[in-house]
């Protein structure tokens, strides 16, 4: 997506709110849902996270922890985002608003200035059919509706942004915020159709005809089974089908035990959903169900195994989630009269081989018997792509129900028929999908066009006088978001567990931000080789050496051009806090602290 997430977690540091959303949301039209549910990639590659950590005597006591990154962006949202502007100001203040730091070939203003300055011609008027309203297909929309095509969005569900709204519980993303993210999508001209079966209510030959092209963005929703004995029939149903129906107000019969087989985070929301005892009458009215007395989460993976989220983890158990790990099932008991009376479990001794690939094995003498009456299984999805049968003979499998892609531009086979989200990669993380979306619009763009949008970026290296940091930034602890009591969650299936930072530690949160865009730069020419910068770093991450003892590449004898005497500095970027203290300490003013900037151009080629 190339979200500058270093530029908004230091605007929040600084107090600029406002810039700190405009940043967020310039390349990404779900930034507020994002901030609520994004599994946050960004975090598993913040340096934050991997900068060593000592105690008072100086001993390495582990890794530090990554920026919060998911919960600021969340704060920031939650003060200038949907959740507070009517669609209209939103798009006006995206648009107008050029960030300071990096404006990356996925900024939002950065595509509609190249309009408005000639950079490219527009496509006014033509239409362009998108298939699922999900993630992928509403950023399809989105960004195709700016580069100024007419695009129609039709949708299975009777309301829009697919498993946002009917696989997500409302706990974790309200169903207002959703509803005002995509009124800001529909504010650009975009139509969405609810109600409409692709295959039943119009034929894919008929939108192939009508429409300049087509992206199909349906998404997995089906629940994939997994062929066990006793898997069919009566109380037995796909993890997502318990989701949508509760989602949608459907009524669904649930039993006292309840086991759910899986370890992702899909399982955690079916199981923390059934925690909630929620259920719906013919009157879509909501109801607690009575009855329910345990719900037994099984999966093959041990505790640090599952793929499941940590905070999934944690809050399942805060809630009762009984946990079963290492177990994978056999069959589902059934008696006489055909209704569940438990799981059959063997255990699993390894879940993937050396490679890191799915291969369990299994211990077939070591078994265990789970009571239950319900079964939810949500061991992952499958696609539905029926409606390829009429008008999409042309368009390959790769396997069955899995059109073959071209992974860089998302065409299928077939001519003008394009994909996104899960068909293109496979079940991600939302964030996946929002950004397999925008290059559908691409695309699209060049496909109708013949013209391709190439973004042409500038790099500067811009000095800072006098660059400081806040007082001990470096020992400021993550501030976590909180959560609402565990006995305060169930009075409405609704009650959003994770709750917003406060202001204060939101930006004390920010201020531990290494500002990575920000790094020391040594010139040669200047230094004396004083050891000073080594001699005063924090973090041990400069070293003199002589360059004799590096090891040889075609890189360092182009640069040295075949010299091997002299000395080099090692920098460890890893461990470098951006303290600027070797900065301050150089007698020659051989480094100097600059921040690098992008600033970025579409244009047609």
């Amino acid at each position: 997506m190339h979200t500058d997430a270093r530029g908004y977690v230091r605007a929040i540091a600084a107090g600029r709110f406002e810039e700190a959303y405009l940043i967020a949301r310039g390349p990404n039209p779900f930034a507020s849902i994002c901030g609520r549910i994004c599994g946050a990639p960004c975090e598993a590659a913040c340096r934050r996270g991997r900068v060593p950590r000592v105690d008072a005597d100086g001993r390495f006591i582990g890794p530090d922890r990554p920026i919060a990154i998911r919960a600021l962006k969340r704060f920031a949202c939650e003060r200038f985002g949907v959740e507070v502007h009517e669609p209209a100001s939103v798009l006006d203040a995206a648009r107008d608003f050029t960030p300071e730091v990096c404006a990356d070939a996925e900024e939002m203003a950065a595509l509609v200035r190249a309009f408005a300055h000639g950079g490219f011609e527009p496509v006014p008027g033509v239409p362009v059919a998108i298939i699922g309203s999900g993630p992928a297909g509403l950023s399809a929309a989105h960004d195709l509706a700016l580069m100024g095509f007419k695009p129609t969005v039709f949708e299975i569900e009777p309301v829009a942004a697919g498993m946002l709204a009917v696989g997500v519980p409302a706990y974790r993303l309200p169903r207002e915020l959703i509803r005002r993210e995509v009124a800001v999508i529909e504010a650009l001209g975009v139509t969405i159709r609810t109600r409409v079966e692709v295959g039943k209510d119009v034929s894919f030959a008929a939108l192939r005809r009508d429409h300049a092209a087509v992206v199909i963005a349906v998404g997995a929703k089906r629940a994939r089974g997994l062929g066990l004995p006793g898997e069919r029939g009566p109380r037995v149903y796909g993890g997502v089908d318990l989701l949508r129906a509760v989602s949608l107000g459907e009524p669904i019969d649930l039993g006292r035990e309840v086991v759910v087989i899986g370890g992702g985070n899909v399982a955690y929301d079916v199981a923390r959903t059934v925690v909630r005892q929620v259920a719906y009458d013919a009157a879509r009215t909501a109801a607690r169900l009575a009855a329910t007395q345990r719900v037994t989460l099984a999966s093959l993976e041990t505790l640090e195994e599952m793929p499941a989220d940590t905070l999934e983890i944690l809050e399942g158990d805060e809630e009762g989630v009984e946990r079963l790990n290492g177990w994978g099932p056999v069959e589902i008991l059934r008696d006489a009269a055909g209704a569940v009376g438990g799981v059959s479990f063997r255990r699993c001794l390894r879940v993937y081989d050396e490679a890191r690939r799915f291969a369990p094995v299994f211990d077939d003498a070591d078994r265990r018997v789970v009571p239950c009456d319900t079964v939810l299984i949500a061991a992952g999805q499958t696609p539905n792509l029926g409606f390829l049968a009429d008008g999409g003979a042309d368009v390959e499998e790769m396997r069955p129900g899995w059109p073959k892609v071209d992974p860089e531009t998302l065409a299928t086979t077939a001519s003008g028929v394009f994909v996104a989200g899960d068909l293109a990669h496979g079940t991600r993380l939302l964030i996946d999908a929002v950004a397999s979306g925008k290059r559908a619009a691409r695309s699209v763009y060049r496909y109708v066009t013949g013209r391709t949008l190439r973004p042409e970026a500038v790099e500067t290296h811009i000095p800072i006088e006098r660059y400081r940091r806040e007082f001990l930034y470096e020992a400021i602890p993550r501030q976590e978001a909180p959560a609402r009591p565990v006995a305060e969650r169930f009075g409405d299936p609704a009650t959003t567990v994770e709750l917003v930072l406060d202001t204060a530690s939101a930006c004390r949160e920010a201020q531990r931000c290494l500002d990575c865009g920000v790094t020391p730069v040594f010139d040669g020419t200047r230094c004396v080789l004083c050891g000073g910068c080594v001699d005063v770093c924090p973090t041990s991450c400069l070293k003199l050496v002589p360059l004799a003892t590096l090891a040889p590449s075609a890189d360092l004898d182009a640069l040295l051009g075949g010299a091997c005497d002299g000395t080099a500095i090692l920098k460890d970027e890893d461990r470098c806090i951006r303290c600027a203290l070797c900065a301050i300490r150089c007698p020659s003013d051989a480094i100097t602290m600059e921040r690098v900037q992008f600033t970025t151009r579409w244009s047609p080629a």
